[in-house]
């Protein structure tokens, strides 16, 4: 219902400013342009239509069959076991009233490897199938019990090891390298899921000190901190130029032990190539509505000016800088709904540029985090759940994290 009601908002306040604006025109004030903002609304609609279906979405659609056809191989030859079998020791702290023999801590821990691995398809699923089991648990089961509220915010903080999506929608809209803010991604995206974790355990009592637990977020975060002390000490070229080797070897590299462990188990990999490769193209054409109708909102608020005097008012009132608040509809966008953030992410690559500060920025800000009021809906829906406790507060609060290290970060790679 909020994205209902954010998307009427597009038409109806884009329409109200252009009425405005045609007044005070016929008022003699021609500066406003009032005569050509009806014509440059409905061209907006035109624009943005043709942007989503023939700019992003068909391109978009090839590159998405190739990598869930990818995804396949590496979902048979046994990475999401793999991944599992490594975190086992980690998650099992942060959900210490789950017992450890219960099957709800398999299928946590593989909906969370799936995420890591972008595996969106897989992840859904096993994400309801875990909340299904903690709700096994669950002595009020209409209220969040503190596993279900750990397992809720730890997802909306969107961990991702491999965010596709948002490189292959870089190339398509003319990024000279897709994969610069692969690396940037990774660190926003850690410190969203940190804070958040932080925040629930120490809702929860959770020793976080706890050897195992301790050394896992010390390990992960002194490698994090250690790659921005040795970044900052280089030239901006030389950040670019590492963090480009660095982002497209991982890539590759994750695509070739995918085929090597895939030759490992005896998988047929060009079959499941072709398997993974169908769900790609089906993706791709059920995103186009979706596309259609959040570009053709955002551009007629846009070619009003109602967004450019939004952007100005947050300007104002905080004194961040403009390059800053051009990326920040993303974020804003961002805990309501994935498709919208989406859609904001790539207006402000096209307007900008996809290499511009602001369009990486907008990229960056997509990634951190995850769609905190779609997943507390979905999953908490899914099981009757109707007092959601903090849960809400911890993952806007991931959100926050994320969006705030985001800018840093951008900074430090980008500026």
């Amino acid at each position: 219902m909020i994205l209902n009601y954010i998307w009427i908002g597009f038409f109806l306040v884009a329409f109200l400013v252009a009425i405005v604006k045609a007044i005070l025109h016929f008022a003699g004030h021609p500066e406003f342009g009032g005569l050509d903002i009806f014509p440059a609304l409905i061209n907006a609609t035109f624009d943005a239509s043709k942007l989503a279906v023939m700019d992003i979405a068909l391109p978009l659609i090839g590159v998405m069959t190739l990598w869930l056809g990818l995804m396949k191989i590496g979902e048979e030859a046994g990475a999401i076991q793999w991944l599992a079998k490594i975190v086992n020791p980690f998650f099992s702290r942060l959900f210490p009233e789950t017992p450890k023999n219960h099957p709800a801590h398999g299928n946590i821990i593989m909906n969370f490897s799936a995420n890591m691995l972008g595996l969106d398809n897989a992840a859904t699923p096993l994400g309801l199938k875990a909340m299904q089991s903690l709700q096994e648990l669950n002595p009020n089961k209409d209220t969040a019990s503190n596993a279900q509220i750990m397992f809720l915010v730890l997802n909306t903080s969107g961990l991702t090891i491999i965010p596709v999506t948002i490189m292959m929608q870089r190339k398509i809209l003319g990024a000279a390298d897709a994969s610069d803010v692969f690396i940037p991604l990774l660190i926003a995206t850690y410190c969203s899921t940190l804070i958040g974790m932080i925040y629930i355990s120490i809702r929860q009592k959770i020793n976080l000190f706890d050897k195992v637990l301790f050394g896992w977020v010390a390990g992960i975060t002194a490698l994090i901190g250690g790659v921005i002390y040795y970044l900052s000490t280089l030239t901006q070229d030389q950040i670019a130029a590492r963090s480009s080797f660095a982002g497209n070897f991982i890539l590759f590299g994750i695509m070739i032990a995918f085929l090597f462990a895939a030759i490992r188990e005896k998988i047929n990999v060009f079959e499941a190539f072709i398997e993974g490769a169908k769900t790609g193209f089906e993706t791709g054409v059920k995103i186009i509505p979706y596309l259609v109708a959040m570009l053709v909102g955002i551009a007629v608020f846009r070619a009003s000016g109602a967004l450019n005097y939004l952007l100005d008012g947050i300007v104002y009132l905080t004194s961040i800088p403009q390059q800053v608040a051009d990326a920040l509809p993303t974020a804003f966008m961002k805990p309501l709904s994935g498709s919208g953030a989406r859609a904001m992410m790539i207006e402000t690559m096209n307007t900008y540029g996809a290499d511009s500060f602001a369009g990486r920025l907008s990229c960056i800000f997509q990634g951190a985090a995850d769609t905190t009021f779609y997943i507390v809906t979905l999953y908490f829906g899914s099981v009757g759940i109707k007092k959601t406790r903090y849960a809400i507060t911890g993952g806007l609060i991931a959100d926050l994290a994320g969006v705030i290290a985001a800018i840093f970060i951008a900074y430090l790679f980008f500026s």
